[in-house]
């Protein structure tokens, strides 16, 4: 198998929760670091369009959305625990799903709302701050960068976290039940980022089970990481072979393998990426692409929150 290639930058939450995966599963992978803000030249040579963090690269398969990225790692991984035991595995699932978008944009909303941006983006100077605000403005596409209002996004949190230790003190170990599982790592990754900015975070030491679990769970690591260039990374895609898949499309889907498509994601972010269709399913959707400096591609995308059309 082709080396893991993780697209990422440092202070990224969701390229915290892929990291944090890689090391619960003791993987060995390589990091290229990306900037967190537009342009992205050797990402979009990847991705064809697709511009949010991580990307993972295995090869010429190019995986988009860290939905799709865990279960990969997961089917490439399962030991020494599986994301989605099956006692807990739809609950693991559907709780990973709101970990990841309503609770994250009350953390991201909360914390842009108190300052704790500053301290989140680091070394910035303002102007490349204001840079990364405008950028997030013009993913979100409805002229408001800040999402979620102060008061909502302050309740939302406490009220989450409140139900969350009352359930991990009374012996429930994990979030969706007795093991560890996906909905584990989506919580982990808002946790970590408030964590980034503790002035503003103080009131999460008031949830000891809480900060216990995440102490277990930060143990986990980053597993064993080296760092390349992307140059490194296109060249690796452009002397590898996509992945064979087994063509196919949905009876019900309306497209036919071999269709110009493009996909889109449906909630921000909405650059769509165009190619030919390899695989439609109700899990998966697959481009063939072919780029100047990285090859013949696959790139594939969840099928839940990507909308696939026909190309222009």
């Amino acid at each position: 198998m082709a080396e893991l290639i993780l697209h990422q930058y440092a202070t990224s939450p969701f390229s915290e929760k892929v990291r944090l995966l890689l090391g619960a599963k003791g993987l060995a992978w390589q990091a290229v670091e990306i900037p967190p803000i537009l342009p992205k030249p050797d990402v979009i040579a990847l991705t064809g369009g697709y511009r949010r963090t991580p990307v993972l690269q295995i090869g010429a398969d190019v995986y988009c959305d860290t939905a799709l990225i865990c279960d990969v790692i997961d089917a490439l991984a399962p030991s020494p625990a599986p994301l989605y035991p099956p006692a807990q595995a739809g609950a693991a699932r559907l709780l990973a799903s709101w970990f990841d978008t309503v609770l994250f944009g009350a953390v991201a909303s909360y914390l842009f709302q108190t300052g704790g941006a500053q301290e989140i983006l680091g070394r910035m100077t303002p102007e490349q701050i204001q840079a990364f605000r405008a950028d997030r403005k013009a993913m979100r596409g409805d002229g408001n960068a800040l999402g979620v209002p102060l008061g909502e996004a302050a309740a939302l949190l406490r009220d989450t976290l409140a139900r969350l230790e009352v359930q991990v003190a009374g012996g429930v170990s994990h979030v969706a039940g007795a093991a560890l599982s996906l909905a584990d790592f989506s919580l982990y990754h808002n946790l970590w980022f408030l964590k980034r900015a503790p002035v503003q975070t103080a009131w999460l030491e008031g949830y000891p089970a809480i900060q216990s679990w995440y102490a277990r769970m930060q143990a986990f690591g980053h597993g064993e990481v080296r760092v390349i260039d992307s140059a490194t990374a296109l060249a690796a895609a452009q002397a590898a072979v996509p992945q064979p898949l087994t063509a196919q499309a949905s009876a019900d889907s309306g497209f036919a393998v071999g269709d110009g498509v493009c996909v889109t994601p449906t909630d921000y972010a909405r650059d769509p990426v165009s190619g030919t269709l390899v695989s439609l399913d109700d899990r998966m959707v697959t481009l063939r692409r072919q780029d100047p400096r990285a090859g013949a591609l696959n790139v594939h995308f969840p099928r839940l929150g990507f909308h696939v059309q026909r190309a222009a």
